[in-house]
């Protein structure tokens, strides 16, 4: 896709308050180009999550709303859209903290995805083989009630079962928190798969920086509710102020030599 051509997704000078009263975005800007991986960068409480559910209208289930700014969806504002509307479109959110229905099976779990768009039972079952061969480990635990089931384990859920619903955008927020690094890692290279073979579109709410821009094409990062720098991921990656501030777990880039301790001073006692 060419540099010029119109985004999937783009956030407009948004702002976002709770309450009423507490301002959680200040003119977030950002845009998601079909076929590509965003990451959206920052510490906790940058704003994020808010930002996801701004988009995909979650927002107001928290006694939010956007109060300034434009969310154009494939052209068309989504401010005050129905979030099961912009499902039924292809943007679903993944919730952080691996939400899922711990009573039902993990199966029965991701089947719940595609009753959004009133999939057939060929449907499904071709979709459920589909998530089967992305996640094998779901495949072996399909019986398994999804609240028996491992950190990582329920986070492909939560993932898989938005892939029933056939997305073309899937709002990521914060995929690797809790868990072990090497289900992390197995999760991204997931993500990618997804990305590579079937187009899907990612924007990440991610606090691990350092692994975010290795998956992502682009990047934008947040503080304080408001984007303070955004470009190719690979250029933030090298970018000295990010990665003082935000790779390697905050500390800089390049660490400070520790001090030698002065030499102790012998006093001249003379013969």
């Amino acid at each position: 896709m060419s540099a010029d051509a119109e985004p999937i997704l783009a956030v407009e000078a948004v702002e976002a308050v709770y309450g009423g009263v507490v301002l959680a975005l200040r003119g977030v800007g950002l845009t998601v180009r079909a076929g590509g991986i965003s990451a959206l960068l920052g510490a906790n409480g940058a704003g994020k999550s808010t930002t996801l559910k701004a988009i995909s209208g979650l927002i107001r289930s928290e006694r939010g709303r956007v109060t300034a700014g434009r969310i154009r969806w494939r052209g068309t504002d989504i401010v005050d859209a129905d979030p099961s509307r912009l499902v039924a479109e292809g943007l679903v959110q993944v919730l952080e903290g691996r939400h899922v229905f711990p009573q039902l099976t993990v199966e029965q779990n991701l089947v719940s995805g595609a009753y959004v768009r009133g999939a057939a039972s060929a449907e499904i079952a071709e979709d459920l083989e589909r998530i089967y061969a992305w996640f094998p480990r779901l495949k072996v635990r399909r019986a398994a009630k999804a609240g028996y089931t491992s950190g990582g384990e329920q986070q492909m859920v939560a993932i898989g079962r938005a892939l029933m619903t056939r997305p073309k955008l899937v709002l990521l927020d914060e995929p690797s928190m809790g868990l072990a690094p090497i289900i992390v890692e197995e999760i991204f290279e997931i993500v990618r798969q997804l990305n590579r073979e079937a187009g899907v579109s990612f924007l990440l709410a991610e606090q691990n920086a350092h692994l975010a821009l290795r998956y992502a094409d682009h990047a934008h990062l947040l503080e304080n509710g408001r984007v303070v720098a955004e470009g190719p991921a690979a250029d933030l990656a090298g970018r000295d102020d990010v990665a003082a501030s935000y790779l390697g777990g905050g500390e800089p880039a390049v660490r400070p030599r520790r001090r030698r301790p002065a030499p102790s001073i012998q006093p001249d006692i003379g013969p």
